[in-house]
Order: C-alpha cells, then sequence, then structure tokens
C-alpha cells in the first residue's frame, strides 16, 4: 500500500490509514526512530505504531460488565483468547486532512459487539523538535460509553540500547499475560535506573507510578524521548527475546480495565470525547 508521507528537513513520517491507521516508519536525520514495517506487510502488528481505542491491553476473554450491560468481544490476535486494543488497530482509517508536516485520520465505529458508536481521530505533526499524536475518542451514541486510550510504538533497537523510566512497581502476570499482583518497587529490568532492553526472557508487563517519560539511549547515538500526556498513568513494556525493537506504550488504562476500581477507564457521556498525546523527540548524543 502507498503511504501517506510527511516531511520536515530533519524528519520523516509514513502514515498506513488503511493498516490500523499505524505508522509505517518515523526517521530523524535518516535514522529509524521507530521499526520500519517490511514492505508489503498486512500485519498492523508488523507496523512502527498503531493506536489503541476505545480501550488498551487485555479483556480476559473479552467480557465485561459496564453499567448492567454484558459485552462480550471475540479474540482478535490469532488464537489469544482474550480480546485486545480496542478495534481502532484492526479497521481501516481515512485521511480527513493532510500537508506537508502535518495529517489527521479518522475511523467511524459502528456499533456492533462494542455496543456504542463512535468516533476516533489521530492526529500527527511533525516540527523542529519531533513528532506529535494526538489521539481521541468521541461518543456518538445516545447512552454513557466506557473508553481509555493508548499508542503502541516500537522503538527501534540499536546495540546496547537502555531504556530510562520512572516507575514504582509492576503487575506480574500469569501464563495468559493478565496482571495477577502488583510488585512494588523493582522487579526484573529497574528502568527507574535505566536497564538494557535486550532480554532473555519475554517483558510483557504494566508498569505502575510512571511519570510521563521515558528515553532510549545508545551508546555515541541520540537519546530517544518520549513523552505523553498525564492520562497515561502507566508505561507497558514489551520486548520479546532478541528483538530488534522495544515496546515503551503509554496507556490510560491497565490490562484486565474492568476487573475493579482504579483501572483507568472514563466514563463518556453522548457527544463527550477523551483525548491523550505523546510526543517523540531526539536530543542529540552527549
Amino acid at each position: 500500500m502507498t503511504p501517506l508521507v510527511l516531511k520536515t528537513d530533519r524528519a520523516e513520517l509514513h502514515l498506513l490509514p488503511a493498516l490500523g491507521g499505524a505508522i509505517g516508519r518515523f526517521e530523524w536525520d535518516g535514522r529509524a526512530v521507530l521499526r520500519p514495517t517490511p514492505a508489503g506487510a498486512e500485519d498492523v502488528l508488523e507496523t512502527a505504531c498503531f493506536p489503541l481505542v476505545p480501550f488498551c491491553n487485555r479483556i480476559p476473554r473479552g467480557r465485561f460488565v459496564f453499567e448492567g450491560r454484558t459485552v462480550s468481544l471475540a479474540p482478535n490476535l490469532g488464537d489469544h483468547p482474550h480480546a485486545l486494543h480496542g478495534q481502532g488497530w484492526r479497521a481501516p482509517w481515512q485521511v480527513e486532512a493532510a500537508g506537508v508536516d502535518h495529517a489527521v485520520l479518522v475511523y467511524e465505529h459502528p456499533a456492533g459487539e462494542w455496543p456504542w458508536p463512535y468516533r476516533a481521530a489521530e492526529r500527527f505533526s511533525l516540527d523542529e523538535t519531533g513528532l506529535r499524536i494526538v489521539l481521541s475518542v468521541t461518543n456518538t451514541g445516545q447512552t454513557a460509553m466506557p473508553a481509555a486510550l493508548g499508542l503502541h510504538p516500537y522503538f527501534a533497537v540499536r546495540p546496547g540500547e537502555r531504556l530510562t523510566a520512572a516507575v514504582d512497581g509492576v503487575w506480574l502476570t500469569d501464563a495468559e499475560i493478565l496482571p495477577t499482583i502488583h510488585q512494588p518497587g523493582v522487579w526484573g529490568p529497574d528502568w527507574a535506573r535505566g536497564a538494557s532492553v535486550a532480554t532473555t526472557s519475554l517483558i510483557d508487563h504494566c508498569y505502575t507510578g510512571w511519570n510521563g517519560r521515558a528515553t532510549l539511549s545508545a551508546p555515541g547515538g541520540p537519546t530517544t524521548v518520549m513523552t505523553a500526556s498525564p492520562a497515561c498513568r502507566w508505561l507497558h513494556v514489551y520486548a520479546p527475546p532478541g528483538g530488534d525493537f522495544v515496546c515503551a506504550e503509554p496507556v490510560a488504562n491497565r490490562p484486565d480495565p474492568f476487573g475493579g476500581a482504579e483501572r483507568g477507564v472514563s466514563v463518556l457521556a453522548p457527544g463527550e470525547s477523551l483525548s491523550v498525546w505523546m510526543v517523540i523527540a531526539v536530543a542529540p548524543a552527549g
């Protein structure tokens, strides 16, 4: 598919509206900041970043109850038994507006398995500091709708890459990658002090107490700085063994978002909107 290309003197951004409203690539001074999407890719999981709307991560077996209504969502990741990341990442988006260095993509969701219609929008802009994405959702139905948003960037990993993010704990998971208990302090890599993203075992965990800032640095290279809106209270890190990428995802809800209190889900009245933002900037080496 032909990407929508945005450019500045230092940045180049490829958008793939038809493939889940995803980013195909993001380069700064010719370096791939996000993992480039392979030519001919047909799965959004191969892209550089995609939106999470109207919820993030896993709903166990896709079932939850909201204001007395039972909702059942089909699994949407192969044979994985849970529903992930909402509907936006599995649907085509439309280009509402585009310029040299900015674009707006939209997705209109009719009521269905997710029984609330909504309109989602992604606003991309490039400037002299980097890339800014604003993701929003509007309840276009007649009843209150639950919602939480996030973004799923795949950062390209360089030799010696380290992730630094101020977090205060982590949700441990079971064999189906569902949260079990909250572990305060450090468990596994100490992201608060900075740790290598190279791993011999899968990291797919939600970290708490995040302050909205994360950096990726490698010896002799520029530092990637990712910041996100205060609504994104959790940082989800996904790093497979031997991978050439690490996902550091700003999310507004933790996994199992309907499993109890303080999960980060907002309630949108008819016509009400919710938004989050993420900025990816590149700082000089040293």
